[in-house]
């Protein structure tokens, strides 16, 4: 019973603006496992704010998600034990089934119950949607849960605030949503020793173009074991890329177009600077975010990598998955880069006892011009030079023309074999 009534004092809290009494529910019901629910209103105006639904785990942490009439999500995390200082935000770092983590911001709104505001639309929501599990680092503690439901819940969200909105909390109800099985494909005889059927798997990463000869530069790791690869500019169709060459321990790789691009990047030739400004453009999350590249901008923190890796940059410009292989530009426009990594917050996390921010990584120009050199691939060259700077914009127009969004498809029967041998 007390876990009842803390449950539903915590899912009340998290959209109301001053105290737990400010808000009312739950009205109707979500009951997904052990996940329980339903509809919340203001208790002064009676009016419907929010759906929400939350589960208690071993470690006592009590997990809700919210979802706001105007469509907003919110994670929530309360304890008991906890004595927070409310409207003292604190870095948090979210990862779903250890992939890149998501570096967000969690706002105590009491001593016990911390809100985390998930933007709409983003890629944070689309993980959570398929996670299986998550962990949650923040203040030198790392939490885990179990998402294994959260199919089923968030569905169960979102007909919830959809029911409310038309119907009222008077006609509430079970909001859950019955799942319904898929239906089985046809049977058909398989032919003796017949192979197994193949499936395949995308993945994406960018490249840019660096010769008249429709030479692409991607990394390594963007192409490593492709059965198919395909690059596009913004907009336009995609054409078939041959692997010509490639580096692992460098990270990079050389494609070939079967035809010319109408433009070609330049790459600098004398050094850049620490403190000096770049820009980073590329495929981040394509799909999730946008259809287009991405721009972001930051300066160079420092001449070498982790571990004083001579051959990396490191810089401030965000970059994310999808990013790798992408141009690093100066502010004339030239290419001082190839974006390779960001650093791993979590396990930087783990060791320091601190979540990292804006630590990005991109290999330098010296690596790639020999790596160009022995591929016998004539390159264009630029110098930087007072006066050549441009605006950020200007920098984008001119990517856009050789800049490609790079789309590894892996034939999963072909890679088994692969590793069988």
């Amino acid at each position: 019973m007390r876990v009842a009534i803390w449950a539903a004092v915590v899912a009340a809290w998290l959209f109301a603006s001053a105290t737990p009494s400010s808000a009312r529910g739950p009205y109707g019901s979500i009951t997904v496992g052990n996940w329980k629910g339903g509809a919340f209103t203001d208790d002064k105006s009676g009016a419907f704010t929010h759906c929400s639904a939350g589960s208690t785990y071993q470690s006592g942490i009590f997990f809700m998600v919210a979802i706001g009439n105007n469509g907003s999500w919110r994670l929530g995390f309360a304890h008991e034990s906890w004595r927070l200082t409310p409207g003292e935000a604190f870095p948090l770092a979210l990862t779903f089934d250890g992939q890149p983590a998501f570096n967000v911001y969690g706002m105590p709104l009491g001593e016990k119950l911390v809100n985390v505001e998930m933007p709409v639309n983003s890629a944070l929501i689309n993980q959570f949607r398929k996670a299986r599990q998550m962990t949650a680092f923040a203040q030198g503690q790392l939490f885990q849960f179990n998402l294994n439901q959260t199919a089923q819940l968030l569905p169960a969200l979102l007909n919830c605030v959809v029911s409310v909105k038309k119907n009222g909390v008077s006609n509430a109800g079970e909001f859950a949503v019955a799942t319904k099985p898929a239906a089985a494909p046809p049977q058909q005889a398989a032919a003796p020793n017949a192979p197994p059927a193949r499936q395949a798997r995308s993945g994406t990463g960018t490249g840019f173009v660096v010769s008249d000869s429709g030479h692409v530069v991607t990394n390594h790791h963007v192409v490593d074991g492709c059965s198919e690869i395909t690059g596009n500019l913004s907009g336009a169709a995609a054409v078939k890329l041959r692997l010509v060459s490639d580096d692992e321990t460098n990270d990079l790789a050389l494609l070939q177009a079967p035809s010319p691009f109408k433009d070609v990047a330049s790459i600098r030739q004398n050094s850049i600077r620490v403190g000096d400004g770049v820009v980073a453009i590329g495929y981040p999350y394509h799909g999730l975010l946008t259809s287009d590249f991405t721009v972001t901008t930051g300066i160079v923190s420092s001449l070498s990598g982790i571990l004083n890796d001579t051959r990396h940059l490191q810089i401030s410009a965000a970059v994310q998955p999808g990013n790798s292989g992408g141009p690093l530009f100066d502010l004339g426009g030239a290419v001082v880069g190839v974006v390779a990594a960001k650093l791993d917050a979590v396990r930087m996390a783990r060791a320091t006892g601190s979540i990292p921010e804006n630590i990005n990584f991109a290999i330098k120009t010296g690596a790639l011009r020999d790596f160009l050199d022995n591929s016998a691939v004539m390159y264009r060259t630029a110098e930087w030079r007072d006066g050549t700077k441009k605006e950020t914009s200007d920098i984008a127009k001119d990517a856009r023309g050789y800049t490609l969004l790079i789309t590894c498809t892996v034939n999963e029967q072909s890679a088994s074999a692969k590793k069988g041998n």
